[in-house]
């Protein structure tokens, strides 16, 4: 298999590199943070669109502890 073809891109096709790519303070926060697999990739690619932007949001996000 080609090494080339397994990682994350955008919709440009740029690959995507997650060790570049700041993890906001509310990720840090999320109960999903380094859940791997399928949650790594929806939340590389959430951070990855928003990479520009003042305000992260994020739908997806759920407190590590509700108070």
């Amino acid at each position: 298999m080609n090494d080339k073809t397994m990682g994350f891109y955008d919709d440009d096709g740029t690959e995507i590199n997650q060790e570049l790519l700041s993890k906001p303070s509310l990720c840090i926060t999320c109960k999903k943070d380094d859940a791997g697999g399928m949650e790594e990739i929806l939340c590389t690619l959430t951070r990855n669109d928003q990479k520009d932007e003042l305000d992260f949001n994020c739908d997806a996000y759920e407190p590590k502890c509700k108070r």
